[in-house]
């Protein structure tokens, strides 16, 4: 473990599973296992290509198989040639009779180098588009999982490393080809051998056989490294973006956080080079042994062949032959056990993707369920309760309330309340561990969650400023909408005032990392934000911290157009700290360790003297000029301005 981990992150970024996650790794990693293992790991792979392009599949399979039949064809030309070569007659005539089988070699030559050039074709237009359709999956899993999964720091895991899975996919394609290739060469190059003599074939295994182990060997190493330190790596460069962000960017000048960065960056790194650096100490004496072992292998065989030729047993032609086929033969199996290697490591990360897969699959949100009743009239939650799997302490307990449509209701509360925890229930991002929370009476375990999100708009106070232009962060609100009144929008928010000032209006690109691009400020944002929630035409518009960071004049416009969305068929949900914001609201909802403390309009809880008193008055005080006796509340003179977002009467005896 490094000091910049221990630091930055409290200790280790390893993964310490080693094989335990992977029990069936160090098993089909063996030669044997690995192809008794092929065709099945093949076959997904190939099934995937079949979705994607079948015509360049095939073109593949066609073009590999002539390729096998002409290296065995180049081999019986080889025979006839040296044959010839070594007949009796003069040279003249020797050369004569090899010239036909010559001129057949150049043409079986150049047959074969257009079936591969026909090969890399195909399969280079095959391989993005399998990672693409791998890639899909991966991300069409993740987008659909439940919001608690995302959380998990295990399944957080599995998203790091399925992520392997699609260039993997891709990389297999390349394996196959090369393993397909292999193997109807060395089909091709066997039979010759077992023709010209029994004795070679095995020997040819002989010689591979070392070459193949070192492979497995290598590659079984390599994977184990990556699995272990993907933390690692994800942590190095979450260091290295936030050097280049341009969020950070101000600190990383004014308080030197760049030199820190870039200290604990190059301790991380250096982490990792000790590790690559034992992994090529490993590799280089693994593939030493192997080639000590193949080339012992091959004095073997040559000296087989030598004792055949001074026997009698095999002619010097036949022996001609056979030392190129087992040069070829050689390397053919080499190569076929290197790339049936490489398939097999490729595999091993496309597996991951598949377990993700699989348990993306079990945790996903469910398609379907009953439908939610168009309009929906109100919103129930009878006894709820919630806890988040990493903490003791429940985050709602027991929690009943109603939201009525064409209603503004507040939530109030202290950090830690349940407020935000209540909120992604209501989203439907969440589910209840016990009660109910029903919309117009369907609870939203049987609910077709799809319907729910499709009637649910989120404002929070980290929104998403996303990288496109500022037309488009407007139309994300329902980006599968066919239409919708964008100008409407901007001008309920503000945004197109914001617009008008922007060097291409509304087609301006949001994003000042690139070239030609704009920022807006966090005011200006907010009023994007509310544009992209009043595009959305939601029934049920949740607002959780909207005016962080706003001015207070511009606080106060923001909470009239907020509660503004509220209509006869739409409720808005408001969480703030801003206590002025909530005073107009027709339920106000005070929470309190997860519990529901008070409820009611801002008139009666404060005539109630309870925790939403405290908290009113209390910030009434912080930016009042001090406090009535009796009451707590805070006189304002004539022409006072607003403070902190508290709106300000004129009226010289109104109090707040």
């Amino acid at each position: 473990m490094s000091d910049s981990e221990r630091e930055l992150f409290g200790g280790p970024l390893r993964y310490d599973t080693g094989w335990s996650d992977h029990e069936w790794a160090p098993l089909e990693l063996g030669l044997l296992s690995s192809v008794r293992a092929m065709p099945r790991m093949v076959a997904g792979t190939l099934r995937l290509a079949w979705r994607t392009d079948r015509p360049a599949l095939v073109t593949v399979g066609i073009a590999e198989a002539g390729q096998g039949l002409t290296a065995a064809l180049s081999l019986l030309v080889v025979n006839s040639v040296l044959g010839s070569l070594l007949s009796g007659g003069s040279a003249a005539d020797r050369v004569s009779d090899a010239l036909p089988a010559l001129v057949v070699g150049a043409v079986v030559a150049v047959v074969g180098a257009l079936l591969a050039s026909w090969s890399t074709s195909a399969a280079g237009r095959l391989e993005p588009k399998v990672e693409r359709a791998a890639n899909e999956e991966y991300l069409r899993a993740a987008v659909r999982v439940e919001l608690e999964a995302i959380e998990d720091g295990e399944f957080r895991r599995l998203i790091d490393t399925a992520q392997y899975g699609p260039p993997s996919a891709r990389n297999m394609i390349g394996a196959c080809v090369a393993t397909m290739n292999g193997a109807i060469s060395l089909l091709a190059v066997g039979g010759v051998l077992t023709v010209l003599h029994p004795l070679l074939l095995p020997m040819l295994l002989l010689i591979a056989a070392p070459r193949g182990w070192g492979a497995m060997r290598v590659s079984q190493r390599r994977y184990l490294s990556v699995m272990a330190w993907v933390e690692h790596l994800r942590a190095s460069r979450l260091i290295a973006g936030l050097l280049t962000s341009r969020s950070a960017a101000h600190e990383v000048r004014v308080h030197g956080v760049g030199r820190f960065l870039l200290r604990h960056y190059r301790n991380m790194a250096e982490s990792a080079e000790t590790e690559a650096t034992r992994l090529a100490r490993d590799k280089a004496a693994t593939e030493l042994l192997a080639a000590a072992l193949s080339g012992v292998a091959a004095l073997i065989t040559y000296g087989t062949m030598a004792a055949l030729i001074m026997s009698g047993r095999m002619d010097l032609a036949v022996a001609g032959t056979a030392v190129v086929a087992v040069r070829s033969g050689s390397a053919s199996l080499g190569s076929l056990v290197v790339t049936t290697n490489s398939l097999h490591e490729e595999s091993l990360y496309v597996r991951d993707m598949e377990r993700f897969l699989a348990e993306a699959g079990d945790r996903s949100i469910p398609y379907g369920g009953r439908p939610i009743p168009e309009p929906t009239k109100v919103i129930t939650l009878e006894d709820v309760s919630f806890s988040y799997p990493d903490r003791e302490t429940p985050a709602l307990t027991g929690l009943s309330l109603t939201i009525p449509m064409g209603s503004v209701v507040a939530l109030v509360g202290e950090n830690g309340s349940g407020k935000s925890t209540l909120v992604k229930l209501l989203a439907g991002l969440h589910l209840p561990d016990g009660g109910r929370l029903a919309w117009d009476g369907v609870d939203i375990r049987e609910a077709d969650r799809d319907q729910i999100f499709d009637r649910v708009s989120l404002l929070t106070q980290d929104f998403e400023r996303w990288p496109v232009t500022a037309r488009t962060n407007i139309e994300i609100g329902r980006p599968d909408a066919a239409e919708g009144d964008l100008d409407a929008a901007a001008r309920y928010s503000g945004a197109d005032r914001i617009a008008e000032t922007l060097p291409k209006g509304f087609h301006t690109l949001l994003a000042r990392v690139f070239r030609g691009a704009s920022e807006l400020s966090g005011g200006q944002w907010q009023k994007f934000g509310l544009a992209r929630a009043h595009y959305r035409d939601a029934q049920v518009i949740v607002v959780d911290e909207p005016t962080s960071a706003l001015d207070p004049e511009s606080e106060i416009e923001a909470f009239d157009r907020i509660r503004g969305l509220a209509g006869e068929r739409r409720a808005v949900v408001l969480v703030t700290h801003r206590m002025s914001g909530v005073r107009h609201a027709d339920l106000i909802y005070v929470l309190h360790e997860g519990r529901l403390v008070e409820q009611g309009d801002h008139e009666s809880l404060l005539a109630a003297e309870g925790r939403y008193a405290s908290m009113f008055h209390m910030q009434a005080e912080q930016y009042g000029h001090g406090a009535r006796a009796g009451n707590g509340a805070v006189p304002r003179q004539a022409g006072a301005t607003a403070r902190d977002g508290l709106p300000v009467d004129t009226s010289a005896e109104e109090t707040v």
